[in-house]
């Protein structure tokens, strides 16, 4: 790893004279802390200060509290204090925060750890209604591939109704897939939700420019 920070840091020592003391990254992502998952690379970005990454499993946007649900810091932040208008959720085909929610809403998983117990409850408890929707023929697989997008599109909505939000910040769903689940390449990210709009035709008529990369397993 210190190899290949030595590499990094010769290519970048250049890349920092603007933003030394200073950040106002275009986007905060929030993306699941899978190992699979490269968030700067997904967007092929080389740019210091240009995105504010945030991690964490299940790409969760929810921060729970004595008084209740808030939007978590780490995505708050750059919304906050450094002008950030845009914030994206990204999941991933095959999550594995999905996956130990989706078996514990359907009784067929042990107990988690109290540290990953509590970080599934969000996603337990938003992805309920989820399931109940659930086709019945589905294998597990293609079920959970459909409740990660019903996940971002929850972790999208709580954005949207937080009042620490404001109007004019843009909230945008993806699912990243190396599974080939989605047409197109491993690696690529496929836009699902903007703003809470979630209707594949009416998202590619709103951005005819980007139509080939906005896709859903779902719509319930």
């Amino acid at each position: 790893m210190l190899a290949g920070n030595q590499r990094h840091a010769a290519e970048f020592q250049s890349r920092f004279d603007d933003v030394q003391n200073a950040q106002h990254p275009d986007a905060v992502t929030v993306c699941c802390a899978d190992s699979r998952v490269l968030q700067d690379e997904l967007w092929a970005n080389t740019d210091p200060g240009s995105i504010f990454t945030c991690a964490n499993i299940g790409n969760r946007v929810i921060q729970q509290t004595p008084d209740g649900d808030v939007v978590s810091g780490d995505v708050l932040y750059p919304i906050e204090h450094t002008g950030t208008e845009t914030a994206v959720v990204v999941g991933h085909t095959g999550c594995g925060a999905v996956t130990a929610a989706y078996r514990d809403l359907t009784g067929d998983t042990g107990a988690e750890p109290p540290g990953i117990a509590h970080s599934l409850t969000p996603i337990r408890t938003r992805l309920a209604a989820g399931v109940d929707l659930l086709p019945a023929d589905l294998s597990e697989s293609a079920a959970i591939n459909r409740l990660v997008e019903y996940n971002v599109d929850q972790q999208v909505q709580f954005l949207l109704e937080s009042d620490r939000v404001d109007d004019d910040v843009s909230v945008v769903g993806a699912v990243y897939d190396f599974q080939d689940v989605y047409p197109g390449s491993r690696g690529e990210a496929h836009v699902i939700n903007v703003d809470g709009e979630t209707d594949p035709s009416a998202l590619r008529e709103q951005a005819p420019e980007i139509a080939s990369r906005i896709t859903r397993l779902w719509s319930y």
